[in-house]
């Protein structure tokens, strides 16, 4: 069985989207040929724990070790909260305080390509010697954070390996890159480093299609397209659908996101429907912005909301199948077309209507009228919306709200990861 080193920073205990990919793709690579070594930060500062994920370490798996110098954990001296928000992707989007302004503008100018870069040569020395012990000939890095990517890079500069590239989301024209406040000259640097990757890299691994087009116009080599997914779930975990007409959105929420139409048109239907106002509840999970929670109070809907929290991802799963419409937002730009949020495979496999609200030429959008699994819309069509809502409620009250999804099984953990193994 040929020997695999991954290399990332997200893992359990660490909680969100990040860790899911490569924890499962761990998971089926032996089924595939692939004995996977997992190599992690020893000392990580993750903003978000879900302690629940550890069980899903597969049993025997070799994990390596090494420290590694966060400066997150420094400037929380500054500002914990800040910073925790900043570490953990969330950059704030109204007016910055003087302190998070501070934190962006060193983040972006000192800290190229990202935070974690002093993880880079300790960890290039680290896996050297591993390299050779182990007879590893493929090495695989995914990020963020991309500083990742330079320790595969120092490698293969020294040993004959191949080494993938897998991005979990873009490098330079990811949404909040133009936020760092970066100077023109680390402007270039980003975009050098960029170059660099993805044109020493032998191979590599995009979540979307945009994302390859755009790395296309950069490098000729091999790109594949390797989606997240779903695993089966037990689809008698949301037999007690819950008893309210629920909409229900998992994962941050913030200002870009606010569903503004949505908001309006929920406002309209219980002013109007005595019925609709009496079953509706609104469930969001996880961080939620204030604006948003005040565009909602606004609309006077405060009172039909359910704030849950941060849930672990099987509660999470839990939630998504008892609920009635599953919830997916993205932010109304050009630049968030190929953004796929790994909570729509999730939501694919709870058999829910989704209700995907986002830009135009979204291609999260056109995988859920693919797979025939609910409607799409972009941010201004608040008529379509509540003629839709409408639709589906009296489907709701008749007790046939449901969905027929076609051709999902594509997107199942062991189908990608067997594409994986064919493209390693």
């Amino acid at each position: 069985m040929q020997k695999v080193l991954i290399i990332t920073y997200y893992w359990p205990p660490a909680g969100g989207p990040g860790v899911q990919r490569w924890l499962k793709f761990v998971k089926y690579l032996p089924e595939f040929g692939y004995q996977p070594i997992v190599y992690i930060p020893e000392n990580p500062n993750y903003p978000i724990l879900d302690k629940n994920l550890l069980k899903e370490v597969p049993e025997g798996l070799k994990i390596l070790k090494s420290p590694i110098k966060e400066p997150y954990r420094w400037a929380s001296l500054l500002s914990k909260k800040n910073t925790k928000s900043i570490s953990s992707g969330i950059i704030p989007e109204k007016k910055p305080t003087l302190v998070e302004r501070l934190l962006l503008w060193i983040r972006g100018n000192f800290f190229i390509p990202d935070a974690r870069k002093a993880w880079v040569k300790p960890s290039i020395a680290f896996l050297s010697k591993v390299l050779v012990e182990e007879d590893i000939k493929t090495v695989i890095t995914t990020g963020p954070p991309h500083s990742l990517h330079l320790i595969g890079m120092g490698l293969k500069a020294k040993y004959p390996i191949q080494w993938i590239a897998d991005f979990r989301d873009p490098w330079t024209s990811i949404g909040y890159h133009k936020r760092l406040k970066l100077m023109a000259s680390s402007a270039r640097k980003h975009k050098t480093m960029e170059h660099e990757v993805l044109n020493k890299a032998d191979k590599i691994i995009t979540t979307s299609e945009t994302t390859k087009q755009e790395f296309e116009e950069i490098t000729k080599k091999p790109i594949a397209v390797i989606t997240n997914g779903y695993e089966q779930i037990d689809s008698s975990a949301g037999m007690g659908k819950a008893q309210h007409f629920t909409l229900s959105h998992f994962g941050s929420l913030l200002t870009g996101r606010n569903p503004e139409s949505l908001w309006t048109a929920l406002q309209e239907l219980v002013q109007e429907n005595e019925d609709f106002k009496s079953a509706l509840r609104i469930q969001l999970a996880g961080v939620v912005g204030q604006e948003v929670l005040q565009s909602v109070h606004a609309q006077g809907l405060s009172g039909f909301v359910d704030e849950l929290g941060y849930l672990s991802h099987q509660e999470n799963l839990k939630k998504q199948q008892e609920s009635q419409i599953l919830v997916l937002l993205e932010i109304d730009s050009k630049e968030t077309k190929g953004i796929i949020p790994g909570k729509l495979f999730e939501y694919l496999a709870a058999k829910r209507p989704i209700l995907a609200i986002g830009p135009k030429y979204w291609e999260s959008a056109q995988m859920v009228l693919d797979t025939q699994s609910g409607r799409v819309f972009q941010h201004n069509e608040k008529d379509a919306l509540k003629t839709v809502l409408l639709e589906w409620f009296e489907k709701y009250q008749r007790g046939d709200l449901g969905i027929n999804s076609k051709g999902i099984e594509k997107y199942h953990r062991r189908s990608l990861t067997e594409a994986l193994a064919n493209f390693i």
